[in-house]
């Protein structure tokens, strides 16, 4: 992480900004769009929120993460065991692979096991939380609230007695309030107007993988637009067809050497 970011809790000024960079950050990652930037102005005002665990990250004054806690609990039958999860966890897109992430994460989880929470449960993405002690919550007899386990489902325990955790996860009823596509429309209207990508083979390319638009080709290396910046790429090996100018392509972000771009993408709105 950069020795001028600063980690602190989040004030009523950065409201407006926090939620544009969330909306940068989940923009066509799950799907067309995202709703996380709406979800965090909901979590605000939930019941369940932990606004003394949550915190953003500044650099130079501007707002490059934020993660947001919120109370939950695991039930089983008659017996209820306190936790907390947290989502979203948000960094500029510009900023990836900067360590800003997990020094939110080595942050807040220090708070959340001083304020005496068994432990984490939450539903992220399998190739990076577990770098960070993340575990599957099949382990400890952790399901979903419908019963169900996967590989998304994952904990973090805190204290010794979080080995009796068992039952089905409860969150906060805040997480299934976004869903309104027209209110989600009218909220969008306070933003910036970006375009939306379908594709057919899902979108499950957060911190793996990103969207970009081909600017120009010199030989075998492609100059890609990634939101305001333009980043060197080489194809992948495997790839059966090659990407022409315009063209939206999927492609890992290698910070200190050309990226490599592993799909074109047909958008299919």
């Amino acid at each position: 992480m950069k020795k001028n970011m600063i980690i602190r809790k989040e004030e009523l000024k950065d409201y407006k900004e926090t939620e544009l960079m969330t909306m940068r950050a989940f923009w066509n990652i799950h799907g067309p769009g995202c709703n996380e930037h709406l979800l965090v102005r909901k979590i605000r005002g939930a019941e369940d929120y932990l606004p003394e665990l949550s915190r953003v990250v500044e650099l130079d004054g501007k707002i490059v993460g934020a993660i947001y806690y919120t109370e939950a609990k695991v039930i089983d039958g008659d017996s209820t065991y306190d936790i907390v999860t947290f989502g979203p966890l948000a960094i500029e897109p510009t900023l990836f692979g900067m360590g800003i992430g997990r020094a939110l994460l080595e942050e807040t989880i220090e708070l959340v096991r001083k304020a005496g929470y068994l432990g984490i449960v939450i539903m992220g993405e399998p190739h990076y939380y577990p770098k960070l002690g993340f575990e599957t919550c099949d382990k400890y007899g952790i399901s979903d609230a419908n019963g169900n386990n996967f590989d998304a489902l994952m904990c973090l325990p805190l204290q010794d007695a979080f080995a009796s955790v068992h039952g089905r996860l409860v969150e906060s009823p805040v997480f299934e309030s976004v869903d309104d596509a027209v209110e989600l429309e009218q909220f969008n209207k306070a933003f910036p107007d970006y375009p939306k990508i379908k594709i057919q083979d899902g979108f499950l390319q957060i911190f793996e993988k990103h969207f970009g638009v081909v600017e120009n080709i010199v030989d075998d290396v492609y100059q890609i637009r990634f939101w305001e910046i333009v980043i060197s790429a080489c194809v992948s090996a495997d790839m059966q067809e090659l990407p022409k100018v315009g063209d939206i392509v999927l492609f890992r972000w290698k910070q200190q050497e050309n990226g490599e771009i592993t799909q074109v993408c047909h958008n299919m709105l």
